[in-house]
């Protein structure tokens, strides 16, 4: 992906880019498909389908990182309120040591340290490689029930603050679609992307950092408590309602940008129905899928 960002900075000017239009309506169908698959295992009843659904209409109209934010928290509240009565899993406790509980204790401590401080300095020093840890710190620490999610939570970090435009930010996010692995490698193209240059991938490779990070600690932090967790009825009810507002984060992602940059005219509705049935009902591969986008777009538009 840092690779890759090289390649775009080269370009110049991406806006009437033939490739670029195709990629734009592969990640169309990549984020339909991605929606759907989130909203029938994470929305299974009409209360947590509501919940998607006012979480989507409010953050269409309120836009940005901490309204993201608020949905989850609001969701998850919801969820505790809807279903904080059910019966708790009868899954056994596995015992944990008090020294492992202590050390959990210190890394679930210093996440949050790092998630309270990292915006005070970012903003009390002006720094602007600060200010981009910060950013994807904070976008790798709020991504659960889905790789997905990372689409609307790192362009409301990166595209208003003017470091990626949109063009920029969904050219990278459909050729993600080709690559192996996680979709937080899309934070390397990202950093690379916005400071072009012989040494963009030192940027690159301070965003991935970044982003992953926020996983390492909590897994490292977080394990030896999950299965005394996951027990408690409430806890199974708080994530229900958040996974459910998951789910109505990325159906506004998908209707802005994803949808209002990449869909223009009757032809692009056309394209994107055909590709979504390629990726949905004939199991195209998406690095395919991808490849075939862009070579299409290049072709009639380029």
């Amino acid at each position: 992906m840092i690779g890759f960002a090289y390649g775009v900075s080269t370009l110049g000017d991406l806006r009437n880019a033939g490739w670029l239009h195709g990629l734009k309506l592969a990640a169309v169908a990549v984020v339909a498909q991605a929606v759907l698959g989130m909203g029938r295992s994470l929305c299974p009843d009409r209360p947590r389908l509501t919940i998607a659904a006012l979480s989507a209409a409010f953050l269409l109209i309120m836009t940005g990182a901490l309204p993201q934010i608020g949905v989850l928290v609001a969701g998850g509240l919801v969820g505790w309120l809807l279903y904080g009565h059910s019966a708790a899993s009868s899954s056994p406790v596995t015992e944990t040591r008090f020294r492992d509980h202590l050390m959990a204790g210190t890394i679930l401590l210093l996440f949050l340290l790092l998630l309270i401080l990292l915006p005070i300095l970012a903003a009390s020093t002006g720094i602007k490689d600060i200010a981009v840890f910060d950013s994807f710190y904070r976008a790798g620490s709020l991504v659960f029930g889905g790789g997905h999610v990372v689409l609307p939570l790192l362009r409301a970090e990166v595209v208003p603050n003017g470091w990626v435009s949109d063009n920029a930010f969904l050219a990278g996010y459909g050729a993600a679609q080709a690559v192996p692995g996680p979709l937080f490698t899309f934070a390397g193209y990202l950093g690379a992307v916005m400071e072009p240059g012989q040494h963009a991938w030192l940027r690159g490779v301070w965003c991935l950092l970044a982003i992953f990070l926020p996983a390492w600690l909590l897994i490292g932090g977080a394990l030896p408590f999950w299965q005394l967790f996951r027990t408690k009825a409430w806890a199974q009810a708080v994530l229900a309602g958040a996974n459910a507002a998951v789910a109505g984060i990325l159906l506004a992602a998908f209707f802005n940008p994803v949808w209002s940059e990449g869909v223009k005219n009757p032809r692009d509705i056309a394209a994107a129905v055909i590709a979504f049935a390629l990726l949905h009902w004939w199991k195209l591969p998406p690095w395919l899928l991808v490849l075939l986008a862009a070579c299409a777009g290049q072709w009639l538009l380029g």
